[in-house]
């Protein structure tokens, strides 16, 4: 029997390689290992499970035998792999070599995780996969007081969809604003004023220092000096894009596995790409450039090879009490930001010295202007 066609992942990027690959090849045997229990899901859906009312079985679209049934494929869950050999086309998990004719590295970023001092760390809950998502909300049954790390994308996804879930939120944050890097002043602000309206509470400058458990539940200590009253911490302080084992494999690396505009590493078959891969410099952790690579290496998996694109990639961010969209400036890029509006609705433009339209975060009723500026905005990778 041939050497399989080996994926490490099962999230978005590595299910939704698997289904493209299949449309093109449903023979040549395909093998997924991934270090969870396999359940397909989408992962933006994690931060809209409270104001569903829906748990990690309902966020969950099929189960794993499903999955291996549809992909005319064996995945292997709750493993995990131990390295890679791209001398002998093979990797290693535990003391068990498996050989592969091609290897897919779709595993994602892990956490970042903030040292806290105190005797309560282990109330503090990330949320990066549907097991964590589990076990975050076994947590907060029957809790209602939240202090959520991070003002980034996540923690203000998950501060709108807490507070629709009936919680109590405060964010905690070292940044001057929601979103830091991602928006405009005057989005950011729009974005928090709707936020705050549902009742969260944010504390942007501090970091958590310490935590323990009180009488009442917890006390957090920040660094500016405030305390504040919680039952549980939810860290969305970040990702980081899982490198460790590529780097001991020998391949390059940067913030990301690094890949050209076939996905390839720099070693000859071996792959990577959703938040793990850094394409020809970029390492988007969203859906829509992932979707784009696993076309692309469907194709190039196949025999054909065929170099990824990515066209303009705005970002709708789930934040309903203030809908946004965001398509930052491309890297480098030099720009002058305009903009019109006021209250929640806001339209800030950033355009090149030429008047080309660069980037744009809309807010409130002007996102709906969305279409007609994605036509106008240049592509990320052409």
């Amino acid at each position: 029997m041939s050497a399989p066609v080996v994926i490490i992942g099962t999230g978005l990027a590595g299910y939704n390689l698997a289904k493209e690959f299949r449309k093109l090849d449903a023979q040549t045997p395909l093998l997924l290992i991934t270090a969870d229990d396999g359940r397909s899901y989408s992962k933006p859906m994690l931060s809209t499970g409270f104001g569903k009312n829906k748990d990690a079985d309902g966020l969950s679209m099929a189960e794993v035998g499903a999955m291996a049934e549809q992909l005319n494929a064996e995945i292997r869950t709750h493993t995990r792999i131990s390295g890679i050999d791209p001398g002998h086309q093979q990797l290693w998990i535990g003391d068990e070599a498996v050989a592969y004719r091609d290897l897919i590295l779709a595993w994602g970023a892990e956490v970042i995780r903030a040292p806290v001092a105190g005797d309560a760390q282990d109330a503090v809950f990330p949320i990066n996969d549907l097991e964590d998502y589990a076990r975050f909300r076994v947590a907060a049954a029957g809790k209602k007081r939240v202090l959520l790390l991070g003002a980034g994308l996540i923690g203000c996804e998950f501060a709108n969809d807490l507070t629709l879930g009936g919680y109590s939120v405060e964010l905690v944050a070292p940044c001057e604003q929601v979103m830091p890097g991602l928006l405009h002043p005057a989005a950011a602000a729009a974005v928090q004023a709707g936020l705050e309206s549902l009742g969260a509470r944010f504390h942007l400058g501090p970091v958590l220092t310490h935590l323990q458990h009180d009488a009442h539940g917890l006390q957090a200590h920040l660094s500016d000096g405030t305390q504040v009253a919680c039952d549980l911490v939810l860290s969305a302080i970040g990702l980081r894009p899982r490198i460790d084992l590529a780097a001991a494999a020998g391949l390059a690396v940067n913030r990301g596995v690094v890949v050209d505009r076939q996905l390839q590493t720099s070693h000859a078959n071996i792959f990577a790409l959703g938040d793990c891969a850094e394409v020809d410099g970029l390492n988007l952790l969203y859906v829509m450039p992932l979707m784009a690579c696993a076309r692309a290496l469907a194709q190039t998996l196949t025999g054909k090879p065929t170099a990824v694109s990515y066209g303009p990639m705005p970002v709708t961010v789930k934040t309903p009490v203030c809908p946004l969209v965001v398509s930052p400036p491309p890297r480098g890029a030099a720009g002058e930001w305009t903009v019109a509006g006021s209250g929640q609705d806001i339209k800030a433009l950033c355009h090149d010295a030429e008047g080309r339209l660069l980037g744009y975060a809309l807010t409130g009723t002007a996102v709906q202007e969305k279409l007609a500026l994605n036509r106008e905005l240049p592509a990320l990778l052409a």
